[in-house]
């Protein structure tokens, strides 16, 4: 019912009276109030019935397949904590982790089930494959399937990265994983990227045996944990670029140089000033040099930058032929193996070497949600760890990215996105001119005050976390150490969210031992610095 049958409602009384008495009137005007309320239920509800068209209208209450369809009410997927463990100021919010395990649970006493197969495959041959069981077309539940894969895959495609999916199961699934990921379905941002992170066109290939799906193929490679000899560490930033001379795993020297790299085209003059830098630390050193390892925001790959922000004034053809080869580029001029990869990973070996444990997961809040994974061994992966991307809620009407336009994906939860997202609820209003960085100072400064709101924000964003890590785990067995860091760690917040996210894996979650940290003062200052040299090995 729009508004239009809602006004003819006004003038036409449903028990038939004149409407004269007021007392009548009241009643109607109640009884339309509550006509109109379930209506805009309805509207939040109703997405829809072209099931290819966006993810989420697989949860809705119309149809797919000519089969009647669970609504968005009785999905599996959609499980909300326990009320003592609700996001303070996002109630909706339903959890990865908890409606994955619903939804196995529930698929796995049916009698009749199929079976999904996917094989995410990457450079090098390397594929992570998973098999996803699947309801029946007709059960309840049918819908829950098509999203829980397509999620699964979301997840896997930012973490470990890829640029070819390999499917085989249940027809209707296959077609629809195939469609969000062609050049204009539903992921085609994900698809662009990966394309670009992997110099390869994305594809989807639907086999007609699961034989053919690729077996999984994890790499044996690790790089990082690299002590010996004289080394130069780096981080490219922004606004200036960090440089540090390591002797024997000892920083000796450290810098900070300024550049402007976002509004200078030309990438020979960044190749310029880099190399100024390392000349600078080479005489820290008494002139020798064994390796050089960097770290940098962006998606790096066999050592090549594929996609980065800091050189956006570059055009594509410099990109491809001076950005992307710049580490070999600076190895050839130098004579000395050098290695630079994506700053969440050297941010979580640095946490690894300070702390000394391995098994470690990096989580920096920021701009974004940056992340970096340390196995069991103490070394870096070639894993993307884009956990920006990868999501963390179920609900539809969770957290939206800006910038690939999709819900419930990390970004939205532990970022200064997340603070701002959150900060009306906590009735908070900032002007319209006021950028994230000066808000999130805001809220510090209410949180530091005492004030009610600011701590609901962090206790908010605790139990993103305490689920978040919960569903990590399942993504990266093993893990045993999480630390997090960045800018809306800073402060008295950080004990809120530390504090929320342990109790609620400690009561939720016991089975995991996973320990929170936070970095320490000299990790801070030198940490990255050292970790960063330690990539490459020595010749």
């Amino acid at each position: 019912m729009g508004a239009g049958a809602i006004g003819r409602e006004l003038s036409k009384p449903k028990d038939g009276s004149d409407m004269t008495d007021f007392e009548g009137a009241k009643k109607e005007i109640a009884r339309l109030r509550n006509l109109l309320a379930e209506e805009e239920e309805k509207k939040q509800q109703a997405v829809g019935n072209d099931v290819a068209r966006h993810i989420w209208q697989a949860f809705i209450g119309l149809h797919h397949g000519g089969k009647r369809v669970a609504d968005i009410g009785s999905s599996l997927l959609l499980q909300r904590p326990a009320k003592q463990w609700l996001a303070p100021l996002d109630p909706l919010f339903c959890p990865f982790v908890l409606g994955k395990r619903a939804y196995l649970k529930a698929v796995d006493q049916v009698s009749t089930k199929e079976i999904f197969t996917v094989g995410v495959e990457r450079h090098n041959g390397l594929v992570a494959r998973y098999e996803i069981p699947c309801f029946r077309n007709g059960h309840a539940n049918y819908n829950d399937s098509f999203v829980y894969a397509e999620r699964l895959i979301k997840f896997v495609i930012w973490q470990k990265g890829g640029f070819r999916l390999h499917l085989h199961g249940p027809r209707e699934i296959c077609d629809y994983i195939a469609e969000a990921y062609c050049r204009d379905g539903i992921r085609a941002f994900d698809q662009r990227l990966m394309a670009q992170a992997y110099c390869n066109t994305f594809q989807t290939v639907i086999h007609e045996t699961v034989a053919r799906v690729p077996k999984a193929n994890n790499e044996t490679a690790k790089i990082g944990g690299n002590l010996d000899g004289c080394r130069i560490g780096f981080d490219l930033g922004g606004s200036d670029f960090k440089l540090a001379a390591v002797k024997e795993g000892e920083a000796i020297f450290t810098t900070e140089i300024p550049w402007d790299p976002y509004n200078e085209p030309d990438p020979e003059v960044h190749f310029k000033k880099i190399n100024e830098g390392l000349a600078l630390v080479k005489e820290k050193l008494g002139g020798r040099v064994d390796a050089i390892g960097g770290s940098s925001a962006g998606v790096l790959v066999d050592n090549e930058f594929r996609v980065a922000s800091l050189f956006r004034s570059v055009s594509s053809k410099k990109f491809d032929t001076l950005v992307r080869p710049m580490m070999s580029r600076i190895e050839k001029k130098w004579g000395v193996p050098v290695m630079c990869v994506n700053d969440g990973e050297v941010t979580a070996l640095a946490g690894a070497q300070s702390l000394k444990k391995n098994a470690l997961l990096g989580i920096a809040m920021g701009t974004s949600e940056a992340a970096g994974y340390i196995g069991t061994s103490g070394n870096v992966t070639t894993w993307l760890n884009e956990l920006a991307f990868c999501p963390v809620d179920f609900h539809p009407k969770g957290g939206i990215d800006e910038w690939s336009g999709d819900y419930g994906c990390g970004v939205q939860y532990f970022s200064q996105q997340a603070v701002n997202r959150l900060a009306p609820a906590a009735g908070y209003a900032f002007p319209d001119g006021m950028k994230l960085p000066e808000r999130l100072l805001e809220v510090q400064k209410y949180q530091k005050g005492g004030e009610e709101g600011a701590k609901k924000i962090y206790m908010s964003i605790g139990t993103y976390l305490g689920y978040a890590v919960a569903t990590y785990a399942d993504f990266y067995p093993g893990l045993e150490n999480v630390m997090i860091l960045g800018r809306v760690t800073s402060g008295t917040g950080c004990e809120v969210i530390l504090a929320r996210a342990r109790a609620i894996l400690a009561a939720v979650f016991p089975e995991l031992k996973v320990e929170l940290h936070v970095p320490d003062e000299k990790m801070k200052r030198v940490g990255q610095s050292v970790a960063a040299a330690s990539l490459p090995l020595s010749r």
